[in-house]
């Protein structure tokens, strides 16, 4: 059978066909993913998420491009989507030891450390960075405008929104305060 039979017949669920479609592209794309991880050990289990979503998928190839060239296509997407995966992992992990550190400077110089701080740590960098400027610096939405060049809507509107996540964070708390506090003048 030649690759077009093979991957008709892969359409119509045929695991044989699939499998030598498998056998004909598989060391094509794990040569490919080598070059483009510079791992091979990554490169291999791309290569095999690789397989397996073109199974899935078998019956959304259109042939206007080589079903190598599609593979590749889904192999790079894979990749990619791994990569911003670990960055998001990698950017919580340093917010959180950064946070964790802050903290224990606070406590080891006698600082307070707050529910509040707690709170802001939790909020991204674009949303955080205009609270603090605003509410613990003092600066204008104006000049917080110009100093993150951003336009004073933007500012605006995260100062606005991240205030309210952090009352919502602590709402909790002062319900629980407010609750207990109602217990004691009852009684």
């Amino acid at each position: 059978m030649d690759e077009n039979e093979l991957i008709s017949s892969a359409k119509r669920g045929d695991s044989l066909a699939f499998a030598m479609l498998f056998k004909e592209h598989y060391s094509f794309l794990v040569k490919y993913l080598i070059k483009v991880t510079m791992k091979p050990d990554v490169a291999e289990d791309l290569a095999q998420e690789t397989m397996i979503k073109s199974m899935e998928k078998i019956k959304l190839y259109n042939g206007k491009s080589k079903f190598s060239s599609w593979l590749i296509t889904i192999a790079t997407n894979l990749y990619i989507d791994d990569l911003r995966k670990k960055k998001r992992e990698q950017n919580y992990q340093q917010q959180e030891q950064a946070l964790r550190k802050m903290k224990w400077q606070f406590e080891n110089q006698n600082d307070e450390w707050n529910d509040v701080l707690n709170a802001l740590g939790r909020l991204s960098d674009e949303i955080r960075i205009p609270i603090v400027l605003k509410h613990y610096y003092g600066y204008s939405y104006e000049e917080i405008a110009d100093m993150l060049s951003i336009a004073l809507g933007t500012v605006k509107s995260r100062i606005h929104n991240g205030i309210l996540t952090v009352r919502k964070e602590l709402r909790p708390d002062e319900e629980k305060q407010a609750g207990s506090t109602k217990k004691r003048s009852t009684t």
